[in-house]
């Protein structure tokens, strides 16, 4: 496609924000973590932030030269999550990292920690993966490809390295693109307390 991509680092803090806020105010997930669209548009900032601020330190994010679109990337190790969450501190653990989210963004609001844990209890442990926690592409540029292209380009990385791939699809629309690059639908939903489902997708390197 032609589309220049490059590593994000602390300058594009604010920009990858503010692309990452535009495009999921309207998302099934973050609808029902913050309801009522007062509240989403004064409060959602902050997830994303404390979201970009975690993959700036320890993953990668890529944007394109334009500044329209960014992929938010983590390489996840083997064993990186318990095996038996069942296990008293493999839950403190996560629980730890949930509330540590919820008090940082909306300390009142149980939805924040709560789909923490329940993306933390899906992601899968047994191999080496890396896992696409977010993309995100400004609502004037949505339908051009580039998100395409950015998930594309570490999938290159991937097939030639011999890595799988993951991520949790927060519509049915969205599940459709990631099919088309080669992910599957695991099997099991990600139901969220009377709210939407996610669909968590694994991809095998070709």
């Amino acid at each position: 496609m032609g589309v220049a991509i490059r590593a994000a680092d602390g300058r594009d803090r604010e920009l990858v924000v503010r692309l990452l806020d535009e495009a999921f105010q309207d998302d099934p997930v973050s609808n029902w973590v913050f309801p009522g669209e007062e509240y989403r548009r004064r409060t959602h900032p902050r997830l994303m932030a404390a979201f970009t601020d975690a993959v700036l330190a320890e993953g990668r994010i890529d944007v394109t030269e334009d500044g329209t679109a960014c992929a938010l990337w983590l390489s996840v190790p083997a064993g990186d999550h318990a095996e038996d969450r069942s296990t008293a501190g493999a839950a403190t653990e996560e629980g730890d990292d949930a509330v540590r989210l919820r008090e940082a963004v909306d300390p009142e609001n149980e939805r924040v920690e709560r789909i923490a844990r329940l993306a933390a209890e899906a992601h899968p442990a047994d191999r080496a993966h890396e896992y696409l926690w977010m993309i995100g592409v400004a609502p004037g540029h949505q339908g051009e490809g580039l998100g395409t292209a950015l998930i594309q380009h570490v999938l290159d990385r991937c097939d030639s390295e011999g890595l799988p791939a993951y991520l949790e699809a927060s519509s049915t629309r969205s599940t459709r693109l990631y099919e088309r690059l080669g992910f599957a639908f695991t099997g099991r939903t990600l139901d969220l307390p009377d709210g939407p489902q996610m669909w968590p997708m694994w991809r095998e390197p070709r």
